[in-house]
């Protein structure tokens, strides 16, 4: 079991927090005398068929309760009336959806099928189902965010968006994302930036944060999400959500661009479900997974009184990471509280991973390969290096199409280790040697409690300022196991609160059952404020 040691960081190290809080404290101020105390409030949600979950829905649907063409109307009323506000949605296909609605109610009414039957072949029928702009749906835009592929149309579905429509879910609307989803805040020179439905000066995350933000507004049921340092279970806070990025290679990433540069990196990124409903992520990932849905054991059902419940309060102290927030501090007591009442004392445990604190320097490491490929090849669209010096120049006169973020992000790429340096090795082996850890500390019956990020949302470009928080998420990619966001409730600022449940390899139904029973505890997903 890891021991709780109090970390004594060097001097230098312990200054640098010190300047890096200060920062933090004096940019906050201008960040909020720049953009006020609250931005744009959202129109009031009248329709119910937008507070049901996609799985609920899909019920009602079957049973001729409502129609596929009624609830897919309800959907596109609702984009229509908050994207002029958050920039959410990029690309739709409302007309053929809603043929393809009908449809599905014409098969319902047909008698073909029972009602079992279709529950069991198409448990999906007639929902409408989103997702951002990197996954393919065929007919729509397939930019990524980047302004070369701006024209760019998928020529067929991705693997796990095909798989989606098999069970009967309808794609309708596309969502938007960072350049080339390496950002954590969803801002791009093709579709812009999008905003946070219960801040509008507030950020989404990425680089699924259109995706996050259209659900969090009730602008679609579900969606389909990909994660390779986060973009899932950050967006997925950020707007008060549910996420899951899947243990690795369970889900095929075949549609998903960019394309990972080698086998390792591919089996860091994951796509996975996104809802505002916790019982919708299970029956997602079920048909996401395809074949290697057995092993999961998805419909083995979890005895929560059996499993051991650990939880680490913070990274431990990482540089230039910002300290946990305090709502957030106290959104973590009162589930251990929670789970302590329910479970008993013995069943929770305090722990403290002292590799967390390298979260950042490992993933950085980790994602280094021998293919001789980095971050401005994919500013390239995968053609070539852009020159990454010259277009900062061109972005200091406006003339650049490319974001600042993504630049600096190019430019620091190529500063850090190579492959199969000492220092890229001597990462790996830290990664290895936390993954053995907890292997051993969650064996098949545990969880890890977790901060999904430090903060509540920042105002929009303050990741700037603080670029390395995504590390909280980003270890568990290159470690590869399941990890699931959970809302939390609003905290005092009337922003989202959360955690993210960690497993062992495969062991994503604990994941999904801890985040259901959180779910029940604390309310899921809360209605962002509006204005009467």
């Amino acid at each position: 079991m890891p021991q709780i040691e109090a970390y004594n960081a060097p001097l230098s190290h312990r200054i640098m927090a010190f300047v890096f809080g200060l920062l933090q404290t004096i940019s906050r101020f201008f960040f909020r005398l720049i953009f006020g105390a609250k931005g744009e409030h959202m129109p009031p949600i009248t329709d119910p068929i937008l507070l049901e979950s996609a799985t609920s829905l899909a019920m009602k649907i079957r049973n001729q309760q409502l129609s596929s063409v009624q609830v897919l109307e309800s959907f596109i009323r609702r984009i229509k009336e908050v994207n002029p506000l958050l920039n959410c949605v990029v690309d739709q296909r409302y007309d053929e959806a809603l043929k393809e609605a009908a449809a599905a109610d014409e098969l319902i009414k047909s008698g073909n099928y029972t009602v079992d039957q279709l529950a069991e072949e198409k448990p999906y029928l007639g929902v409408p189902i989103s997702t951002k702009d990197c996954i393919a749906v065929k007919g729509l835009l397939h930019t990524a965010g980047l302004y070369a592929r701006r024209d760019v149309r998928a020529d067929e579905d991705a693997e796990s968006m095909a798989l989606m429509r098999k069970a009967g879910a309808i794609p309708f609307a596309l969502t938007n994302v960072s350049e080339v989803c390496m950002w954590w805040e969803s801002n791009n020179t093709v579709h812009g930036r999008t905003s946070n439905a219960y801040d509008t000066n507030r950020i989404v995350g990425g680089s699924s944060g259109g995706e996050g933000c259209v659900q969090s507004a009730a602008g679609s049921p579900f969606g389909l999400g990909s994660d390779i340092g986060g973009s899932i279970r950050m967006p997925a806070f950020f707007n008060g959500i549910f996420g899951h990025k899947p243990s690795k290679l369970i889900v095929s990433n075949k549609g998903q661009f960019p394309t990972p540069f080698s086998d390792e990196q591919n089996s860091f990124l994951g796509l996975g479900p996104m809802s505002r409903f916790a019982e919708d992520l299970r029956p997602m990932l079920q048909i996401m997974a395809g074949d290697k849905a057995k092993l999961l054991r998805l419909n083995t059902p979890v005895e929560l009184e059996k499993l051991k419940f650990f939880y680490q309060e913070s990274d431990g102290g990482g540089r230039m990471v910002s300290s946990v927030d305090p709502d957030l501090q106290q959104a973590m007591r009162r589930v251990v509280q929670h789970l302590s009442e329910k479970f008993g004392n013995t069943k929770v445990e305090r722990v403290q991973l002292p590799q967390f604190r390298q979260s950042a320097a490992i993933w950085f490491a980790n994602m280094r390969d021998d293919s001789g490929h980095g971050f401005s090849y994919q500013l390239g669209d995968l053609r070539y290096d852009i020159n990454t010096y010259l277009e900062m120049l061109k972005w200091l006169v406006c003339a650049s199409k490319h974001t600042l973020i993504g630049l600096i992000t190019a430019i620091m790429d190529s500063l850090q280790c190579q492959h199969g340096s000492s220092k890229y090795n001597h990462m790996v082996a830290k990664r290895d040697e936390l993954r053995a850890n907890m292997q051993k500390l969650l064996g098949d019956n545990g969880v890890l409690i977790y901060p999904t990020h430090p903060t509540v949302a920042p105002y929009h470009n303050e990741p700037l300022l603080r670029p390395i928080n995504f590390s909280y998420t980003g270890i568990v990619n290159v470690l590869g196991f399941p990890a699931t966001a959970v809302p939390l409730g609003l905290g005092s600022e009337g922003l989202p609160l959360g955690v993210q449940v960690i497993a062992n390899f495969n062991e994503d139904r604990l994941c999904l059952a801890v985040a259901e029973e959180l779910e029940r505890a604390f309310g899921g997903w809360k209605r962002p404020e509006v204005q009467l």
